[in-house]
This record gives C-alpha cells, structure tokens and sequence, in this order.
C-alpha cells in the first residue's frame, strides 16, 4: 500500500509553475497596450538565403543539401547596409516598430551566437553582428524592435523527429534528441534576450511544422518573461493562442479570414491583433519577383487592418548587398505621407463599432467614429444603427460639415462627388 500512499501524495502535490495560470506583468500589460497604439510595423526577412535571389525557403524548395548551403555565408557581405537608413525608412513610413529575422528555417544566426558558429560574424566575409548594429540605432532613433525567431530548423541534427519540411535532401542522420533541440532553442533566445537591450518581444514562426509535437512552449514562454517580463510573445502557428502568448497573428490574412488555406481553424481571440502581408509576393529577396502591389493596395490593407482591431506588419525583403529596393522605399514613403495627414484615424484607434462592410471598415477613438469608404460610388452611404447618437459628421480630410440624417434604419451621410478621395473617403461622426 505504500506506493499508493505515494500516488496520493503526488496527485495532492502543489501544481508545478508551468500548469500555473500566465499571469502578465503591468510591463507587458502597458506593451500591449502601446502595441495596440502603434498600429504599423516594419517585418525584414534577410538572412543569406537572399544571396541565391529566390526566397527565404531556397534551402527548401530546391532541394539544397546542407553541405551546398553551408557555402552560401561566404558570399554575403551586405557592405551598403546602414541601419540608420533602414530605421529612418521605418519613421518615413509612419511605422512604429521593427520585426527582423535572427534566425529563419535554415538554422543560420543573424547574430553572434555563442551556441553555435552557424552565424554572421563567424561564418560571412561581413563578419558584423547585424542584430546588435539594428538594436542600437533602433534605440537611438525610439523604434521598438522584435525579433522573428524560426522554431522549425532545416540544419540542426537534433530536430528530429523530421516535420513535413527539410527532408531527407538536407543529408541529416535520421536520428537526433528532441529535447537537446528545445534547449538549444532557448539558449540562443536567451543570448537575443539578454545581449541586446529591451525587446518589443518574440515572434515565432515554425512551429506548423510539428504541430502535434511537445514544444515545451510554456517553459520557453516563461523563459522570455523572466528575463524580458515586458516582452511581448506571439507565435504563427495558425491555431488560436496558447498560454504565455501576449498577442495573435495572421499571415497574410485579416483576422477570422483564410484565403490562404494557412488557418482553417484559428479563432480570433482576446488578445491584441496583427496582421503580415508582403509588398510583393515574395517574404526574402526574390529578384524574379515583380509583382508589387500598389501603394493604394497596401494603404487600404492597413485602413482594414485597423478596422479589424489589429497591426499591419508590412514585409521587406532587403538586397544580399543590404540595400532595400528602390520600389518598396518609395512605397513606404507614400504610405508615410498618407499617415501624415490621416494618421490620427489609424493610430492609438481601436477596431469600430461595425464589422468590415463591402465599403469598407470603422474605427474609434474616444468620442468619435472613423468611416473608411474604401469602395463605395453613390453619394449616401447609410449605416446601421450600432447603439450611440451621432452629434455632427465631418469629412476627416478638410473637417467640412457634412449632412447626415438618422431614423429608424441608422445613419445617412451624404458625401458629395468632389469630396470623394481615391485612396480612403474619411467620414469623421462625432457620437456622444
């Protein structure tokens, strides 16, 4: 009878610290809340895959074993990479953070790791600690800056069991200990998180791969807390949010969609939203690539954003030599000088009191409402009644009274023809 005496006495045991409920300190409560605020960010894939032209996943898509890849470092050596500019970019554009890879799915450190020689000083002619040239100029120019940190890892002998990626062409022993692969994962986290000021936080990526898999994700989650407790956590892995995570995204999708089949199951939750999509199609430099979608696409992608309550993470993928291409700058600049004078719509705004319509979406701050028509011909645009009485409508461009009429069916606002802007009509109501 003594080992059930036992059995009951673990099964009456206090809950360890990793079943504990997450429990967010007031620094990361104010981060999410100033996240929420910031409402543009800047996401950089760059890493030594942009060397071979063809996207982040050119290890993967064309079969390059990793003693072929391993060849690929000695040929980047970004000499015209200046993170002033990139910053300075950022600020143009009207973004209030950066997201930049250290590490992508083949397993090559954009930082100097101590872990592991895989990495840019070690194993490029550049032989500079990107990360910390980035995280310094960042600082001085007040931009927050996030680290994307790829979980799924195409080199490391020690993930293993395989995912449905980095097959048997990377030329890996199939065998490896799992366990020795996590904690390798939280070693080089702990080198970003205590090697490079304050961190906006963590995104990761990869985990798709081996959804199924033990990823001992609160003990990693606790880790980043501890040594960074304001840091913000997210993770896309497509499913809804799990515990110790601080914000959900959506890639390459407005929260509750799937056009890209990426999320057939991922709910919206409670926690603050963001949003990625690529100004063209490709996430790493990809020089066949030149389908890059206007800068009315993009500013109405960031207005749709906003009315669904989430962050627009806008994707560059830099040059192998460290230049950004000339298109995505100027892009970036024009959405700048859009937010310059409609800024005060977007940012600081929470998702309005009307879901996303065919013309468009709302958004709110304080007392007033914004309509965005996005797409929308007729002079009257009628909304439905949402519970509060609207006092006055302006148009947010030139604070012009409009006439508006509510009854029964809601509110009517009449916009006139020569009032209509191409880009985004805002309708500023003033409710009580």
């Amino acid at each position: 009878m003594k080992w059930l005496f036992f059995l009951i006495l673990v099964l009456r045991a206090p809950v360890g610290v990793d079943a504990q409920p997450y429990q967010p300190t007031p620094e990361n409560l104010a981060n999410r809340a100033w996240f929420q605020d910031a409402r543009f960010g800047l996401f950089i894939h760059w890493g030594v895959y942009s060397v071979l032209g063809d996207g982040e996943w050119v290890m993967n898509n064309q079969q390059i074993p990793i003693a072929t890849y391993e060849k690929v470092p000695a040929f980047f050596n970004p000499q015209a990479f200046d993170p002033k500019a990139w910053v300075q970019l950022a600020k143009d554009a009207g973004m209030r953070y950066i997201t930049i890879t250290s590490k992508h799915h083949d397993g090559f450190a954009m930082w100097d790791s101590r872990v592991s020689d895989y990495n840019i000083v070690k194993r490029t002619p550049y032989g500079k600690d990107i990360l910390k040239l980035l995280a310094d100029e960042c600082r001085a120019q007040g931009i927050k800056l996030f680290f994307y940190h790829s979980q799924l890892d195409w080199r490391h002998p020690d993930y293993f069991p395989r995912g449905f990626t980095g097959g048997s062409y990377t030329g890996r022993p199939e065998s490896g200990n799992w366990q020795a692969y996590l904690d390798y994962m939280d070693a080089q986290l702990t080198e970003l998180l205590t090697g490079y000021g304050e961190l906006g936080g963590i995104w990761f990526d990869g985990m798709w791969d081996k959804k199924d898999d033990d990823w001992r994700l609160r003990k990693t989650y606790d880790l980043i807390h501890r040594l960074q407790p304001g840091a913000l956590v997210g993770s896309n892995h497509h499913v809804a949010p799990y515990e110790g995570e601080d914000f959900q995204m959506f890639e390459k999708d407005l929260p509750g969609h799937n056009t890209t089949g990426f999320a057939p199951e991922q709910k919206i939750g409670a926690l603050p939203r963001e949003t990625c999509e690529t100004i063209n199609h490709s996430w790493g430099f990809n020089l066949k690539d030149d389908q890059h979608k206007s800068t009315k696409e993009l500013i109405q992608y960031l207005v749709k954003a906003a009315g669904y309550d989430a962050n627009f993470l806008l994707n560059l993928g830099p040059m192998p030599n460290g230049l950004i291409q000339p298109e995505h700058q100027q892009r970036l600049r024009d959405m700048g000088a859009w937010l310059k004078k409609n800024g005060a719509t977007i940012y600081g705004t929470r998702g309005g009191p009307l879901s996303a319509r065919i013309w468009g979406v709302t958004t709110r701050k304080g007392n007033k409402v914004y309509v965005h028509i996005l797409n929308w011909q007729d002079e009257t645009l009628t909304l439905p009644k949402w519970g509060q009485k609207v006092v006055a409508a302006r148009l947010f461009q030139d604070q012009s009274l409009l006439r508006f009429q509510e009854n029964d069916f809601g509110v009517s606002v009449l916009i006139p023809k020569e009032k209509r802007d191409e880009i985004d009509t805002i309708i500023e109501l003033e409710v009580k």
